[in-house]
């Protein structure tokens, strides 16, 4: 259909930023939006936040980590830990969107040639000639090993995607690290982020601190996590969370939160 002058036009990724161009005037004005502030408890102390300026970050809960069949499993890893996350997100994620708030997938999702993964990448996913490293393919086949579009890179099929839900592929532990997910955020305009996922101590840790290190606001969600990795582990990472990088919390305190805002509303 042909636009006429006084038909309006919106340039940008989000409501909130975007220019907008009306009888023939370009507005760069951004509207002002009103917070929608959740008041919720951490392990430091009450917390509020902007609904409409944060983000909860599922981090790696794909089926070749995920999946008794996967990468990870065919490993020997411990399904029962890289599984731990999916009740509490199973609760927390329809509550998340009802109240306004937006999801970011953010997974591995390798290049099929893997010319941009580094020699030490290649070796901590190989270890020696005989196993699978990323991109091979595992005894039980599903194809090769989180490449983008693959089987083993989707997420698990127990966590139900949205159709307004963000998708962002990394390959790296952090998921700043090379990729776009730092240019959606600042354009949504989200400044506040919420983590979960696997693994607790690696890739859900190296992107809260990348996520810290560029100015964002920095929750981790510590029962919506996971890993192999021993309890101490675990204990380290709360603890220079809390003590560097922003504030530990639990997906059951958010649940809680929200289910009060919206019987309120």
């Amino acid at each position: 259909m042909k636009k006429t002058p006084g038909t309006p036009v919106a340039y940008g990724p989000h409501p909130d930023n975007a220019w907008h161009q009306h009888y023939g005037v370009t507005s760069l004005l951004r509207p002002a939006r009103t917070p929608t502030p959740l008041l919720f408890t951490s392990d430091q102390g009450n917390l509020e936040l902007d609904i409409g300026a944060s983000a909860l970050v599922v981090v790696d809960m794909q089926n070749d980590f995920c999946h008794p069949e996967g990468w990870f499993a065919q490993k020997g890893a411990s399904m029962q830990a890289t599984r731990r996350p999916i009740p509490r997100l199973r609760r927390l994620l329809p509550a998340w969107r009802a109240a306004g708030g937006r999801v970011i997938w953010l997974n591995w999702g390798i290049r099929a040639d893997r010319l941009n993964l580094p020699p030490v990448v290649h070796f901590v996913g190989k270890r020696s000639a005989s196993g699978v490293g990323y991109g091979e393919h595992s005894p039980i086949d599903h194809g090769p090993a989180l490449v983008q579009g693959t089987w083993g890179a989707e997420v698990i099929s127990e966590l139900k995607i949205e159709p307004a839900d963000i998708h962002v592929y990394k390959h790296r532990l952090s998921g700043f690290w090379d990729n776009e997910l730092d240019s959606i955020l600042r354009a949504q305009g989200i400044t506040s982020l919420l983590f979960a996922g696997i693994n607790t101590d690696r890739c859900v840790f190296s992107s809260l601190q990348d996520a810290a290190f560029l100015g964002y606001d920095c929750v981790l969600l510590r029962d919506a996590c996971s890993t192999p990795s021993p309890a101490y582990v675990s204990r380290a990472v709360h603890f220079l969370v809390a003590q560097c990088h922003g504030f530990v919390a639990t997906a059951a305190a958010l649940n809680t939160a929200l289910t009060s805002m919206q019987q309120e509303s």
